[in-house]
């Protein structure tokens, strides 16, 4: 009966051990397992990462960015415009399992409905006010203004948005624990995909004609 037991045990062990060693993956990207990997952002084949640069070759630089400035216009259907450091614009990001955008909204901008599948986003309001909100898999809204100095959390994956409800221009910065966080934004990914969504698609998505369809698509042209 013990031998048995024991038989039953170790695969239940080896499952929770297996379950335990991945739960922190799911959570943020892998712990490195250097002091630093700097990307070597010329190199061939990249699979989760950059490869590392030589020790040898990396040079303070490395480590400093400057691309997180204001927007160069926001003039745009949306009145949204952002810069980004990520990994591929600031190689001293690879394998730490961080990014930060800036966004810049004009009065009553828009940064449209998208998401985030491999990141958490804590955004930052240094401007103006702005409406943070995102919806759960039970399609329930979770909103709030969120003003000067104030954080607002979006869980990784979910759906969320950011509307400049001030008078003013509004500026905020969003924080990822990813290094490429990714972004989804439906409406392009069903209006301006190449090839074509098929019409076919669309027209039972949304419970609606082809014309209808056709004029929605024609606003996404030139994205």
């Amino acid at each position: 009966m013990a031998s048995a037991a024991r038989s039953v045990a170790l695969p239940v062990l080896l499952a929770v051990a297996v379950v335990a060693a991945m739960a922190p993956r799911a959570l943020s990207d892998p712990t490195p397992l250097q002091d630093f990997c700097v990307a070597d952002l010329k190199a061939a084949t990249t699979l989760d990462g950059f490869p590392c640069k030589p020790a040898s070759a990396v040079v303070d630089d490395d480590f400093f960015s400057r691309n997180i400035v204001a927007a160069a216009s926001t003039s745009n259907p949306f009145g949204a415009n952002s810069t980004r450091a990520t990994v591929s614009t600031f190689p001293g990001l690879n394998t730490l399992g961080l990014s930060i955008t800036r966004v810049d909204l004009a009065p009553g901008g828009l940064n449209p409905p998208h998401s985030h599948p491999r990141a958490s986003e804590l955004v930052m309001v240094l401007k103006g006010e702005v409406m943070v909100g995102f919806t759960t898999s039970a399609n329930q809204l979770f909103s709030k203004v969120v003003k000067e100095n104030e954080l607002f959390v979006v869980p990784r994956g979910l759906q969320h948005f950011q509307l400049n409800t001030g008078a003013g221009d509004a500026v905020f910065v969003a924080m990822f624990d990813s290094q490429s966080p990714g972004a989804v934004t439906p409406t392009f990914s069903l209006f301006a995909t190449k090839p074509a969504m098929p019409m076919e698609v669309l027209t039972k998505t949304f419970l609606t004609g082809e014309d209808e369809v056709g004029a929605i698509k024609s606003k996404f042209a030139g994205f």
